[in-house]
């Protein structure tokens, strides 16, 4: 029976290289000599620091053109409020990887709504859905395509 999961998942890889592009930027522009500012990678973390809230914007606007020129969904990004403190600022970003309950349930509904016969199954952090016919398989992707989920898709394990 074919089946496929649908994963919310951010290359690793890919996100290192885009951080030290980003980086590498940063201190090589003028507007930033002598500023200290730089983006921090912990595990599914980014922090950003610099001198100014302004300064802040400009590195996540950087870091923003890197990732999507790299191929990573910034869709995955859920940034949290500018704390300024000692003539410094910083910013916390953190990494969305996995479909949270909400979201699975919500595309769940979906193909439910849809009325083509499939199976779906919440497995953790992804989706599996199963159907006899390939092309119910791939209006099921569309469907999710079409979805505005908030977070960006891609689907793995396709069997035939």
């Amino acid at each position: 029976m074919p089946s496929f999961d649908a994963v919310s998942e951010v290359d690793t890889h890919e996100l290192t290289n885009a951080l030290d592009q980003a980086n590498r930027e940063i201190s090589n522009r003028y507007d930033f000599k002598g500023s200290d500012a730089k983006i921090l990678h912990e595990d599914s973390i980014l922090r950003i620091e610099a001198q100014s809230k302004f300064q802040i914007d400009q590195i996540f606007d950087i870091l923003i053109h890197k990732m999507s020129k790299r191929g990573i969904d910034v869709d995955c990004l859920n940034r949290a409020p500018v704390e300024e403190a000692n003539m410094r600022a910083r910013q916390v970003i953190s990494i969305r990887q996995g479909i949270d309950q909400d979201i699975a349930k919500k595309m769940v509904k979906a193909v439910k709504d849809s009325r083509i016969k499939v199976q779906t199954a919440i497995q953790g952090d992804k989706l599996r859905v199963s159907g006899k016919k390939r092309d119910d398989l791939q209006k099921v992707m569309s469907i999710f395509r079409e979805a505005k989920l908030g977070i960006p898709l891609q689907f793995d394990n396709f069997r035939d």
